[in-house]
């Protein structure tokens, strides 16, 4: 095996991080899929079903935010890679979108009144952008940061269960917050309770990521920093995007994770839409079925790294990715044939199940993807002789957003070809003609489950096991020494 050896950057294996400092970095996790994730839950039902706003707008405005905030990372990837400073070169960026994120976050659940339709579009549009991209410049440098912390295959799975508790503890809290508080006793269809849950979420995300900042600040800035290399972040980007396209075990990550988000994307939006009017479960205890799948996120964090221990990864990826289908497939399928079809009480309990399983295979997949994709940064390395962690954590943000985006954009429209009603008049309304439900449930459930089994025959041709990472690490620390 070659081993590319030029413009190698002075960094070594980290070694591992104490546990403080673990747990001050997990706190990060609120910014992404821990209460950043569940609180923008809520806006694409806020908009189009309270607000009234039409799917397709709502689709569109969010859609745009997240294509715009996909070209964000790789900028801001390259930015924090190549980034010197007394804190590093991840921090920086970090301390500085603290407060954005809290501003726009708040403003977000906030329109003002009197707002018409292309009023409320371009507010959406505006914030969500706003949001997301400001989430962006804390979370790429955060995620590239996991990967810096230590260089070991084990350890690195052990940071990502940290960050995987962090983010369940963020969103059960806003889970609560939400439908026990703001939203309790119908009040997920009352456009006055949004906005006061926006700030709280706004605070509940400043102090976790000021917290984190502060906690890991002296460990960050003395893990080396690569010589800063010469023209601006935009003329290197180019370049740098080719150089992560060239290795096959980020393409493939790349390519899973596209198809992946778009279901999830579909199948997101669509959520409190099915549980509201298809499944009559009333908006207070929308939050149980939350918390059930909080529950197996938990069971999944805690045994992924169990499961790694006697397989490889990508199979924990594998065995994630079919739990999720079936999530999307048992019960969406009986109600679609006539088999089953609860509603009220029975429906919660029998959505908490399903939740629960999706939950677990969900803690499968966060904890082993982003160890994947460390293990491929580290082949990058040894393959071209950089450092591109920044990059390939915008990657996977890229992939994560755009085709989350599209996939808000397929329920949006899929709304409006249902002619799902959107007047604020029809924000009492508790259910659905029946072949109303029947292709809403269809766009809910079944096809986010063909995308996602696209996605997990991609990922089957994924190739660094525990034995060629084994052999990277080795190639690795010779070329280090020699240099």
């Amino acid at each position: 095996m070659t081993i590319a050896t030029g413009n190698r950057p002075s960094l070594i294996a980290a070694p591992r991080p104490p546990v403080l400092v673990k747990l001050a970095y997990c706190l990060g996790q609120a910014a992404q899929n821990g209460g950043f994730d569940v609180a923008v839950g809520f806006v694409f039902f806020y908009y189009s079903a309270v607000l009234g706003l039409s799917g397709t707008l709502v689709g569109a405005a969010l859609a745009v935010s997240l294509a715009f905030d996909a070209v964000v990372d790789p900028v801001v990837g390259s930015w924090s890679d190549n980034t010197r400073s007394r804190l590093g070169r991840r921090l920086p960026l970090m301390i500085a979108s603290i407060p954005l994120i809290v501003i726009a976050i708040a403003l977000l659940f906030a329109p003002p009144r009197g707002l018409g339709s292309s009023g409320l579009f371009v507010w959406l549009a505006t914030f969500s952008v706003a949001v997301r991209s400001c989430i962006s410049l804390f979370n790429v440098p955060y995620i590239a940061l996991g990967a810096e912390l230590t260089a070991d295959y084990s350890e690195r799975t052990n940071i990502v269960v940290y960050r995987a508790f962090a983010g369940l503890f963020a969103g059960l809290v806003v889970t609560a917050m939400g439908f026990s508080g703001f939203f309790a006793n119908g009040g997920l269809q009352r456009p006055d309770s949004y906005p006061g849950f926006g700030r709280a979420v706004a605070v509940l995300l400043g102090v976790c990521l000021t917290l984190c900042c502060l906690g890991i600040a002296r460990y960050a800035a003395a893990l080396p920093q690569p010589e800063q290399k010469p023209g601006s972040t935009l003329r290197r980007l180019p370049g740098e995007l080719r150089e992560i396209f060239g290795n096959r075990s980020f393409r493939l990550l790349f390519g899973s994770a596209v198809v992946t988000f778009v279901a999830i994307g579909v199948n997101m939006s669509l959520n409190n839409h099915a549980f509201v009017f298809v499944w009559k479960i009333r908006s207070e205890q929308i939050q149980f079925i939350g918390y059930a799948y909080l529950a197996g996120i938990l069971l999944g964090v805690m045994g992924a790294p169990l499961l790694q221990k006697v397989m490889e990864k990508k199979h924990a990826v594998i065995i994630g990715f079919l739990l999720l289908i079936g999530n999307w497939l048992v019960i969406q399928g009986l109600m679609l044939t006539g088999l089953y079809h609860p509603v009220g009480d029975t429906a919660l309990r029998a959505m908490e199940i399903n939740s629960f399983v999706a939950g677990i295979g969900t803690g499968f997949v966060s904890v082993a993807y982003p160890s994947m994709m460390a293990d491929a940064a580290d082949e990058h390395e040894l393959l071209y002789g950089h450092r591109r962690e920044g990059l390939y954590f915008a990657g996977l943000g890229f992939a994560g957003k755009a085709a989350t985006g599209l996939g808000v954009m397929v329920a949006g429209v899929a709304l409006d070809l249902i002619r799902f009603p959107h007047d604020p008049s029809h924000s009492g309304l508790t259910a659905l003609p029946g072949a109303m439900q029947f292709r809403l449930v269809m766009i809910w459930g079944p096809v986010p489950a063909v995308f996602a089994l696209v996605s997990l025959v991609i990922l089957t041709a994924y190739g660094i096991s525990r034995a060629r990472y084994a052999e990277i690490a080795r190639a690795l620390a010779k070329a280090r020494s020699e240099v």
